[in-house]
């Protein structure tokens, strides 16, 4: 059998058509969103040492879909196709309206990672959410990373699917983080002689707090879940690697599941 140019035409066409018609549209599937709209310096698309490039990537690896940056205010319309979203590294706040409106989002199944650079930003709307955060970071008198107090290796882990096949990893200047909430609970702690230098003295003095701080915390409100931690480092370029790239692929699954 022989077909003209315009028949063979008008079949492919039609075959385009219906793969069109019958494959599901990529934009309207549930989507990863990471907020870049309140700050933020380290990216998904920048491949400087302390960006989330890499980190983004294994979204796309595990056949997730590339994450989408979302630079616009967050409010139900920029969520409406979201299936997670991620903060990483806020340098401004969260406006009254975006926390309730991550609220709801969370409440009505969405899932929640927030990574903290510095503590002030993200404050109300962890105190939303069940957590409180410290006016400092955690210092530590083990398992240092290179002699320093503030970077060093977590092993205290909970049962959380975040750690799967880890049983340690690393932070790079962790905020100290409080489950206040009934829906809240610790998931990694550091070790018991842990301290934050409350007063800025540069020393432990009778003003700080010595014990075990939380540096990861989870939650569940309503149909959704979220998770806090206290570093945004463990995520970034320089750092992923080790079990701290584990951490990252259990993360995108836990943000995907």
């Amino acid at each position: 059998m022989s077909y003209s140019f315009r028949s063979l035409h008008a079949i492919l066409l039609f075959g385009t058509l219906l793969f069109a018609l019958t494959t599901p549209v990529s934009a309207a599937q549930p989507q990863v969103l990471f907020d870049q709209g309140h700050g933020q310096m380290f990216t998904i698309a920048g491949k400087g040492d302390l960006d989330l490039s890499t980190f983004a990537r294994l979204f796309d690896e595990a056949g997730r879909g590339v994450p989408h940056a979302q630079s616009a205010p967050l409010d139900a319309a920029a969520l409406s196709t979201a299936r997670a979203l991620v903060i990483s590294g806020p340098f401004s706040p969260y406006s009254d309206a975006e926390v309730e409106t991550l609220f709801k989002f969370v409440e009505k199944g969405g899932r929640l990672a927030i990574m903290l650079h510095i503590g002030p930003p993200a404050a109300r709307l962890l105190e939303r959410l069940g957590v409180n955060v410290a006016n400092g970071v955690v210092r530590e008198d083990e398992a240092l990373l290179d002699g320093n107090p503030l970077n060093f290796s977590v092993a205290q882990l909970g049962t959380h699917p975040l750690f799967s096949a880890i049983e340690w990893f690393d932070l790079y200047g962790a905020w100290a983080l409080l489950p206040v909430g009934n829906n809240t609970r610790a998931e990694a702690e550091t070790g018991p002689q842990a301290w934050v230098d409350l007063n800025r003295s540069g020393q432990f003095d009778d003003q700080d707090v010595r014990q075990s701080f939380a540096v990861v915390v989870s939650g569940r409100i309503g149909a959704g879940e979220f998770l806090v931690f206290g570093d945004d480092a463990i995520f970034q370029n320089r750092y992923l690697t080790g079990n701290n790239l584990q951490l990252a692929r259990n993360l995108v699954d836990w943000l995907t599941k």
